[in-house]
């Protein structure tokens, strides 16, 4: 063998996958009961009340209830609330059955309570695939690491993505490839994180303008869960930089939709980081077939119909400086510093929705 000396470190995590049409609801029930659980609440948002439903009914006398409570970035209120909730029921294990903001519910409750999470996503946010918790009070988001919060299993049912709107899909398979592009570059990156990134980038980049095409297409949606799958191991493998920091402070401080800002944004971090990640940049040459990958995330986002800048996203010029000042008060690991008047043009670019451009 040859090529560069190895060196590194890879831990993988302590879940249990299962990936099959059909799954839910009865997989979940299944997934729980393996885990010895008989108190289950089913935790969801609005929308996914009804496959919740399907959940609890799978479930049978198991189930403790119903808590439809999610809500963005996961206000620590609507945590509290979610144990408040958890304890009534006398509940001794989380099914979580959503989108990030469901899964991250979960989460909370487990961070708070130690209960196990078994989770059924029905977006590509990638979310219960990692240890990692995000909560929101008085305009900053805070995150963390946490063995508790990691899902015990994860059911992967591509049919619960069937109904997702094609635009809703496209920002969050594109929120699912800046998981793996960061995890590329991230200082315990390994070659085991640049497969599963690589793949999971192709997948998504192959699937995404089938499933705008088609939202209701089986083979696209398989193949789009399947990417985010991996994309959400990377991130539940490796630290995350300069996109993600950015992404937690323009959604935990300006409210932003969290999947639309990550489309925005990643594009213009990659340019930025590109001269000081050489590798990273190979990776994503080869899994996206071009010679820019910011540029061509860039043109992807505008061919899937995905909010192109931050303004379109509802945050004003006057915010710009404000973001550069709480993005500078937290650490983050990043292959390149990024000083203020960087940070600003970055963010400055991304509010333009102006094509990348490398700094």
């Amino acid at each position: 063998m040859t090529g560069p000396a190895l060196d590194f470190t890879y831990q993988s995590q302590p879940m249990r996958v299962v990936f099959r049409p059909g799954a839910v609801p009865h997989a979940v029930a299944a997934e729980t009961g393996r885990l010895g659980l008989r108190r289950v609440l089913v935790v969801c948002g609005e929308r996914g009340r009804d496959t919740a439903r399907a959940v609890a009914a799978a479930l049978g006398d198991e189930c403790a209830g119903v808590h439809a409570g999610a809500r963005m970035h996961v206000p620590v209120r609507t945590a509290e609330r979610a144990v408040e909730a958890a304890r009534e029921a006398g509940a001794d294990g989380c099914a979580a059955v959503g989108g990030g903001s469901a899964i991250g519910l979960a989460k909370a409750v487990a961070r708070r309570t130690g209960l196990p999470v078994v989770a059924a996503p029905t977006t590509y946010a990638g979310s219960e695939m990692t240890p990692v918790w995000g909560e929101t009070e008085d305009g900053v988001k805070r995150t963390g690491r946490d063995p508790r919060v990691l899902p015990r299993s994860v059911v992967y049912d591509p049919l619960l993505t069937l109904t997702m709107p094609a635009a809703q899909s496209a920002a969050s398979g594109m929120n699912a490839m800046a998981h793996a592009a960061e995890a590329l570059y991230a200082p315990d990156a390994s070659p085991v994180v640049a497969l599963m990134a690589q793949d999971g980038v192709r997948a998504l980049a192959r699937a995404l303008p089938e499933v705008v095409a088609d939202p209701t297409g089986p083979a696209a949606r398989a193949g789009a869960l399947y990417g985010a799958w991996l994309c959400g191991a990377c991130l539940g493998a490796t630290s995350m930089g300069l996109h993600h920091r950015l992404c937690h402070v323009l959604g935990g401080t300006f409210g932003l939709p969290h999947a639309e800002t990550h489309a925005v944004v990643l594009p213009h971090v990659l340019a930025f980081n590109a001269p000081s990640a050489p590798a990273a940049t190979a990776a994503l040459r080869r899994a996206l077939e071009v010679a820019d990958p910011a540029r061509e995330l860039y043109e992807l986002g505008g061919r899937l119909g995905v909010p192109r800048s931050l303004a379109a996203l509802g945050l004003s010029a006057a915010d710009l400086d404000r973001a550069v000042g709480a993005t500078l008060r937290a650490p983050y690991a990043n292959p390149r510093r990024a000083l203020a008047g960087e940070l600003r043009a970055i963010l400055q670019a991304a509010f333009d929705g102006a094509p990348p451009s490398r700094g």
